[in-house]
């Protein structure tokens, strides 16, 4: 059984499926070890999204769930960084870039509303 069978949350599926696209985007690319450090970067930003997002659901307090989106966003825009140095650097042609860049930049909207919205409904209370 797939890890999404047992997450229903949007958040956690868009995150998962990235990830999984960014292990097989590095699988995909061909380079030099010396020009790997680019691509483990990716790898590892590309693929704490999820983790944090799935430790969130765990989270013992709503300030340790906004701590770990807050990270997850960082993370997530550090991806959209190196994404954008993988285009320049031509290890990613237009139609890559932009196929995995909309999807970074969708989990970055979603991760900057589920942040604010967890905050504004923490203020309420």
């Amino acid at each position: 059984m797939s890890y999404l069978q047992y997450n229903s949350s949007p958040l956690t599926k868009k995150s998962y499926l990235f990830g999984v696209r960014i292990v097989k985007m590095v699988k995909f690319i061909n380079c030099s070890p010396k020009e790997y450090g680019i691509l483990h970067q990716v790898l590892r930003s590309g693929t704490a999204i999820g983790a944090l997002i799935s430790e969130a659901t765990y989270a013992q307090s709503p300030a340790d769930f906004i701590n770990k989106l807050s990270i997850a966003l960082k993370e997530c825009n550090e991806t959209h960084y190196r994404l954008n140095i993988l285009k320049d650097t031509e290890y990613l042609n237009e139609n890559e870039f932009e196929s995995i860049d909309a999807d970074c930049q969708e989990l970055l909207a979603l991760l900057i509303s589920s942040i604010k919205t967890t905050k504004q409904n923490n203020e309420t209370k």
